[in-house]
């Protein structure tokens, strides 16, 4: 498994992240255990979690994948073998993340509160890549990188970049988190964040958590240049489009306990247009002779501004395929008749 350097830091994580978020809900604390043994001995040490996680995100289940890291991380000892992300909430009307049933906000007392949860929920001193979900301010779109405008309002309590950097230059400074992220954030954003640190001395943002796909590259727009001139380096989540891209959905299909079986949460990726895409994308990997997610996260880890792409799976045949990807170099060819249909198809699930 190939290691990239995380940031400008001297950390090395793989180019395959797990992603974790299925843990607590669609996959048990044993599956979720099993699925950590395989990918640490396919060559994969960087894991991804949320204090959100699992989802769907509900009162009930609230930091159970946190949980079930931890628990693993105490049984195998394995603590000093993987790298640990995990990210805070930024402003949500959910009001199950804090004690005080409080809206949650980027403050200083619900970052620290934060972190300290998630130290526990972890079972660990010290957590390697503490990440903003998404931002404290109001957005044109989720993701921050939306292929059209709207107009928001700035919220009354926003919480600036500035003063979030400060709260997390201090965790650094106390051990309990050694470097910093962002995720679903603006090239505006992420210039902000590099900006105070330079300024004030705090320490640097080392990646950006974005959705990549084949079927939204919306990244490249801005976020790539900034990713490369910077050294703040992707973690792509969603590059198989939640399942989209692997075929399991064509013609209507509805696998049992899929994501959309259970939850019906897909629909960004029901337009017609899209649909459109996912055939000619699954035609294009069959017709080269590829397994389509394999080419799919194949696709994502060749790009240049890539650090990891984020994978998870349900069950640990899917997890298999996808992690063999690691060894999948797509040729000029295949790659030139992707960039043909982005070309013909653009961004039709951003």
């Amino acid at each position: 498994m190939e290691q990239r350097r995380l940031g400008r830091t001297d950390v090395q994580v793989s180019a395959l992240c797990l992603g974790t978020m299925t843990f607590g809900e669609q996959n048990s604390e044993a599956e979720g255990h099993a699925q950590m043994d395989y990918a640490l001995d396919k060559g994969i040490n960087f894991f991804d979690a949320a204090e959100l996680y699992p989802i769907p995100p509900n009162r009930e289940t609230q930091g159970r994948t946190e949980r079930i890291i931890g628990t693993w991380l105490a049984k195998t000892g394995n603590r000093d073998k993987v790298v640990v992300a995990t990210k805070i909430v930024g402003r949500t009307d959910m009001d199950w993340f804090r004690e005080n049933g409080e809206y949650g906000r980027l403050t200083r007392p619900q970052i620290e509160f934060a972190v300290d949860r998630s130290l526990k929920n972890l079972q660990t001193d010290h957590i390697d890549l503490y990440q903003i979900h998404w931002p404290d301010r109001r957005t044109s779109g989720f993701g921050s990188n939306p292929t059209r405008w709207s107009d928001v309002e700035p919220a009354e309590d926003e919480n600036s970049i500035d003063s979030t950097l400060e709260v997390l230059a201090d965790l650094v400074k106390a051990g309990k988190i050694r470097h910093i992220g962002i995720s679903n954030e603006s090239s505006w954003g992420a210039m902000r964040y590099i900006a105070a640190a330079e300024r004030y001395g705090l320490p640097r943002i080392v990646s950006i958590q974005n959705a990549y796909s084949l079927v939204n590259r919306t990244f490249e727009t801005n976020l790539a240049e900034v990713a490369r001139r910077e050294d703040v380096g992707l973690l792509a989540y969603s590059a198989l489009a939640q399942g989209y891209l692997t075929g399991k959905y064509r013609d209507g299909a509805l696998p049992a306990g899929s994501r959309k079986a259970l939850f019906n949460r897909l629909q960004r990726y029901e337009d017609p247009r899209a649909i459109q895409a996912f055939d000619a994308y699954v035609n294009l990997a069959k017709e080269a002779g590829l397994d389509p997610s394999q080419m799919a996260l194949a696709f994502a880890m060749s790009r240049s501004f890539m650090t990891s792409v984020i994978l998870g799976a349900t069950r640990m045949d899917q997890l298999e395929t996808d992690i063999a990807a690691a060894e999948l170099k797509l040729s000029e060819d295949v790659l030139e008749k992707i960039d043909a249909l982005h070309q013909e198809f653009g961004n039709p699930a951003p």
